[in-house]
């Protein structure tokens, strides 16, 4: 497993799948490992996946500043993954709450950046709100499964404020495009990797700056994609319409029947994508 180091010394790790121009691939959590994203349903068999554990998760070093977790301080690993590489620009793919480090990148270093592709992206780096109702709407696109109502009723409790860990493991079959055997094994690894601590110093107070990141992305020229699920309560189409506004250009593409996870639903048609947006 290929090794880098941090500016500040800790020892990071990353993944390589595949052949060819190199993407590197930013997971979400925020904070796990990027052991989740698999191969991202092949998207190896178009190009180099480079897909990073962050500080702390996988085979990366544990800091020895816990601060360094903080989103904006994330910047100068990608940075540091960037020069190793000996490359001018990367192409980028970011994953849910992976999407946040990968907009204060581009923000702080637009000229460094080739191609961005944001999966089921997370809206915080950029203010945009999505509110509880909107959230409920999509979640009403599984009423037929028969998890649904149990599911729902904690969802509703979440966006009301009740928040419990029954409630939170109650609602994930809702990032699914489908609760099967390969979504609840999906479901299970990453949850086991998840470290709450770790991943509430990722969001920490300074961590984001929306005005500032919203101004630097109206600048941003590089050719960008926003891939959201048609499914997902966590960043419903709607927000994934209103993050891509941010951008001069930047193309949306909605999934059809895909939650949170897009590759596991589809990989045939989320590959395509990608590697189309990628050429």
């Amino acid at each position: 497993m290929p090794t880098y180091f941090a500016h500040d010394g800790t020892h990071l790790a990353y993944r390589v799948f595949g052949a060819g121009s190199p993407l590197v691939c930013l997971p979400g959590g925020p904070m796990l490992s990027s052991a989740y994203l698999g191969e991202l349903g092949g998207l190896s068999a178009h190009r180099r996946l480079l897909m990073v554990d962050p500080r702390g998760t996988g085979r990366s070093a544990i800091p020895k500043d816990a601060a360094s977790y903080r989103c904006d301080r994330l910047v100068d690993d990608v940075e540091a993954l960037r020069e190793h590489l000996g490359l001018d620009r990367l192409d980028l793919l970011a994953h849910s709450a992976g999407a946040n480090l990968a907009a204060l990148y581009a923000a702080r270093h637009p000229q460094r950046v080739g191609r961005l592709a944001l999966i089921t992206p997370s809206t915080r780096a950029v203010g945009i709100e999505v509110t509880g109702e909107a959230r409920l709407e999509i979640a009403r696109l599984h009423e037929a499964e028969p998890w649904f109502a149990a599911a729902f009723s904690a969802l509703e409790a979440v966006v009301a404020g009740d928040v419990t860990d029954d409630r939170w493991k109650a609602i994930d079959p809702l990032f699914y495009g489908r609760w099967d055997a390969a979504a609840q094994a999906h479901n299970a690894a990453a949850n086991a990797e998840r470290n709450e601590e770790v991943a509430a110093a990722f969001g920490a107070a300074g961590a984001f700056d929306p005005p500032a990141t919203r101004a630097a992305l109206a600048a941003f020229g590089a050719p960008v994609l926003l891939l959201g699920g048609e499914t997902d309560p966590n960043t419903p189409p709607n927000a994934v319409a209103e993050y891509a506004a941010l951008f001069p250009d930047a193309e949306v593409v909605i999934q059809p029947g895909a939650g949170h996870y897009p590759w596991l639903d589809d990989a045939a048609r989320f590959t395509a994508t990608i590697a189309a947006f990628l050429v």
